[in-house]
């Protein structure tokens, strides 16, 4: 028996015996958040499927910020496959929510089973895919397998390794190797992300580097209109300093900036979005145990002008905060998570306060600030200090803004390279001289 082989078999033997505790876990998670305890089934390939899904496009990404990031390249796959049925997939209830919030019945959707070759059998005979699209790294190696087997061609958009997430591949190293070296292409975010996923084993000729998908965010007239609405409601006099995508250790920070700059700036507001939403009523006691007057999105619907702290305890409307706000501090970079997506600030025209912890982001955040667009923000002591600045300078957070915006702007066009890519290898076409230019080996050599 071939090496691999019997690395696959013992890949397998061990995730079936791990499946147990994964399931506490979610059962964990669920006491707290209740969607976590639904649709158990569906993580083991049992699904019902709709009658018209005869042959289909399925598009996975983990979670709310990867469903996000996809948006623009699910309408475009849209658009170009009428005559496919769409599938997106999911791992958690919040990233399923947002799919529904955006796509409703034009999409199928359904929970990423677990890597077990069964369940992993079963989901793909049921959804029939023609060209699977994983979003980022979502690195599984028997669904890449599998894949293979079936002739399903893989493609691995907008994707991104970490030096975090490098290590922590490597206790599977020749399996994500392989499964790597499944795949139709790798549409790499950057240079640095290649150069890591050759390091773990796939191969040069493999890759593309296109950039991130996330600079071709789309924002809708809708979001738009809904963000001036909420502006209208506030005072003119107020500023609205928004924290988005906390966690933990980003809101202690956070209470103790906003106690020392509530009483400098009186009629400062902050706007509160946790991560997730176990953490909506921690967030609000927190605030409330201070002596803020803490009100929630879901009980208050708007600020009133009493309010002090305004909890968005909702999902998928992230955006529309944004778009009411004056300085935005992105979360997950205080705690060390990674960091999530400054661009969705940076496209509103916003200054960003971001912590240092943004591996998942390290190139982009790096970018937006050197344009000017973005301060580094260690703990609460830079938070006061940064917000002093942007709270009595207009000029200056008009300045950041713009640069922010600006970043967004000229880095557009990942979408479009990707749908090349796609089209190029579904249609057998050949590859114009852009897309060339963009392959690793080429690059490399420059």
């Amino acid at each position: 028996m071939k090496r691999l082989e019997i690395r696959n078999r013992l890949y397998s033997l061990v995730t079936t015996l791990l499946t147990p505790l994964v399931l506490v876990r979610l059962a964990m998670r669920g006491v707290k958040t209740r969607a976590y305890l639904q649709r158990w089934h569906e993580r083991f390939g049992w699904f019902k499927t709709p009658k018209q899904i005869q042959k289909s496009i399925w598009v996975h990404a983990v979670s709310v910020g990867e469903v996000n990031a996809a948006i623009p390249l699910i309408k475009a796959l849209m658009e170009r496959y009428q005559d496919h049925s769409f599938v997106l997939t999911t791992i958690t209830p919040t990233g399923s929510d947002r799919v529904q919030q955006i796509f409703g019945n034009q999409v199928f959707h359904v929970y990423l089973p677990y890597d077990l070759p069964g369940a992993v059998k079963r989901f793909l005979k049921k959804t029939k895919p023609d060209l699977a699209v994983i979003m980022e790294t979502e690195i599984w190696p028997n669904l890449f397998r599998f894949c293979k087997k079936k002739h399903i061609p893989i493609v691995v958009a907008n994707a991104r390794l970490s030096e975090v997430s490098l290590k922590g591949y490597r206790w599977v190293g020749s399996l994500a190797a392989k499964a790597f070296n499944d795949t139709a292409f790798v549409a790499a975010q950057t240079k640095t992300d290649a150069k890591r996923m050759i390091q773990l084993g796939c191969q040069p000729e493999k890759i593309y580097v296109v950039g991130s998908l996330k600079f071709d965010i789309i924002i809708e007239q809708a979001i738009i209109d809904k963000g001036k609405e909420i502006r209208d409601h506030y005072q003119n006099s107020r500023m609205v300093w928004i924290a988005a995508s906390t966690h933990h250790d980003d809101e202690v920070q956070i209470l103790e900036a906003f106690s020392v700059l509530k009483q400098r700036h009186p009629d400062l507001m902050l706007v509160i979005v946790p991560r997730h939403p176990e953490r909506f009523e921690i967030t609000t006691q927190s605030f409330r145990k201070l002596g803020f007057n803490t009100q929630l999105r879901s009980k208050a619907g708007l600020c009133d002008i009493h309010g002090d702290v305004f909890v968005v305890d909702t999902m998928g409307e992230l955006l529309e905060f944004y778009a009411s706000s004056d300085i935005a501090f992105v979360g997950g970079s205080i705690a060390n998570i990674g960091g999530h997506n400054v661009l969705e600030a940076a496209v509103f025209s916003l200054p960003v306060l971001v912590g240092p912890n943004t591996h998942n982001f390290d190139e982009i955040t790096q970018l937006l600030e050197e344009c000017g667009g973005s301060y580094t923000v260690h703990d609460s002591v830079d938070i006061v200090q940064y917000m002093d600045a942007l709270i009595e300078d207009q000029q200056l957070r008009q300045n950041m803004g713009q640069a922010a915006k600006k970043l967004v702007q000229e880095n557009r066009g990942a979408v479009q390279l990707t749908m090349d890519l796609i089209e190029s290898f579904m249609n057998e076409k050949p590859l114009y001289d852009e897309i060339k230019s963009k392959h690793y080996p080429r690059i490399a050599k420059q």
